[in-house]
């Protein structure tokens, strides 16, 4: 969409399909260029001077009707789109998708199978907590994960609520195989910052890379 016009996607604003369908179509020519299977189709934001509870309706008939729209081109390159609760308390009041609730009953709708969650656990938390039922609960919708730590959206061992060792066993145990995507601010230098990571692979025995040392 238009971010000088503060717009944030379009998959839900009524009025502006012909745009996120100009938008996707670019989007899928970058995504074939640089081999990316999954697309984050952003649902947008409450339009300026109006109430929320005013325009759900017409949001999510737009919504339902792009995800559709979306999901049948998508499905001719092979690849997934990618819906993303965004918490409305701290990072976006007037983004219109912040729950995994509300995604999971949308992708419902739409009846799609190349459509999944992208859950943000920095947004999910927010939003709700109960992390461990959440996964759980959403797992078979689930695309793609994501990470911050929870306030201050930096690296996960960094002081806040969320304890990753755990939430990544969860993952293992759950059979996630996807890629974790660190969505976080870095307190510092990026690289300095990615020593969780090692730290994390050294605590399960694991070398640099995320191989076994045994493999070694």
């Amino acid at each position: 969409g238009d971010q000088e016009a503060g717009e944030m996607g379009l998959a839900a604003v009524p009025g502006r399909q012909a745009a996120f369908r100009e938008g996707l179509a670019a989007a899928v020519q970058y995504a074939k260029a640089v081999g990316c299977p999954r697309i984050h189709l952003m649902a947008g934001r409450v339009p300026l001077g109006t109430d929320r509870a005013a325009v759900a309706g017409k949001m999510e008939t737009t919504f339902i009707e792009n995800l559709r729209y979306a999901a049948d081109l998508l499905a001719q390159e092979d690849m997934i789109g990618l819906v993303e609760p965004i918490n409305n308390r701290i990072t976006d009041p007037r983004y219109f998708l912040n729950t995994p609730h509300q995604a999971a009953a949308m992708l419902e709708k739409v009846g799609r199978p190349n459509l999944k969650l992208q859950l943000d656990l920095f947004h999910c938390q927010i939003m709700d907590g109960n992390l461990s039922r959440n996964l759980e609960t959403y797992f078979p919708l689930i695309g793609h994960i994501q990470i911050a730590q929870v306030p201050g959206r930096h690296e996960p061992n960094s002081p806040g609520e969320l304890n990753f060792p755990y939430i990544f066993e969860l993952l293992e145990s759950l059979g996630y195989t996807g890629y974790v995507g660190c969505e976080y601010a870095p307190k510092g230098d990026t690289l300095e910052g990615l020593g969780w990571l090692r730290s994390y692979w050294e605590s399960r025995g694991l070398q640099h890379g995320g191989t076994s040392k045994a493999a070694e």
